[in-house]
């Protein structure tokens, strides 16, 4: 599904983000990727969307390198692919409803397959009685339930989610991380998640990946993260 083989980034300013990283993930793993700030987890994110291009390596998505891919099929790649940030990035001028709709408007669907698509999405999240309220009246947990709602509703291969329960409590961070569990068991997704909580990581037991100065210090199915 995804590999990185010997992928180096280093940016402008001398900074090397990665430094040689030889990665496999395979369809419908959730993994968590670990590491204190700076040690490249927003990279390897940014790095499969193609928002930034290595330094050298290759990275593949079922078999493609999307490195050499031309500015045309960035757009494709970028529609199998959903994105959960920390600070949300909804509109706040339009409705929970609206903003799940936006990657369907992007896609030219109908009005009818909008309304059923949105309508099943905001279910499985537990907030469709939120359809119509705006960002601004919903509590940190629903933001992101909408936030994900939108990352999802195109039925993408795989989530990115980079730091999603930076910003919420204890209890809203754990329903948060369960709702992505249960959206990669139900949807076969593939989740990715960057984050230093480690008693998230934790408590769901799923591969850890350890990010140190750019370079990958361990990697474990059902491991654990203690934070330094």
């Amino acid at each position: 599904m995804i590999e990185f083989q010997s992928v180096t980034k280093k940016y402008p300013s001398g900074q090397t983000a990665l430094d040689s990283v030889n990665l496999k993930i395979e369809s419908g793993e959730f993994v968590f990727v670990v590491g204190p700030s700076g040690a490249g987890k927003s990279t390897l994110l940014r790095l499969l969307t193609r928002e930034i291009i290595p330094t050298s390596g290759k990275i593949l998505f079922n078999n493609e390198d999307i490195v050499s891919y031309k500015k045309n099929k960035i757009p494709l790649l970028r529609r199998r692919i959903g994105t959960v940030f920390q600070d949300f990035k909804l509109l706040l001028t339009r409705t929970v409803f609206e903003n799940v709709a936006v990657p369907l408007d992007v896609l030219s669907k109908g009005e009818t397959e909008i309304e059923k698509e949105v309508s099943s999405v905001l279910e499985k999240v537990g907030i469709l009685d939120k359809s119509s309220s705006f960002p601004a009246q919903l509590a940190g947990g629903e933001v992101q339930r909408t936030a994900i709602a939108r990352a999802i509703v195109s039925k993408p291969e795989v989530l990115l989610a980079d730091e999603p329960t930076g910003d919420l409590d204890p209890k809203n961070s754990l329903a948060v991380v369960e709702l992505l569990e249960k959206i990669s068991k139900e949807d076969k997704t593939t989740v990715i998640m960057a984050t230093h909580n480690s008693q998230i990581v934790n408590h769901f037991k799923k591969r850890v990946i350890v990010l140190e100065k750019g370079k990958i210090v361990k990697d474990q199915k059902e491991g654990r993260y203690e934070a330094g």
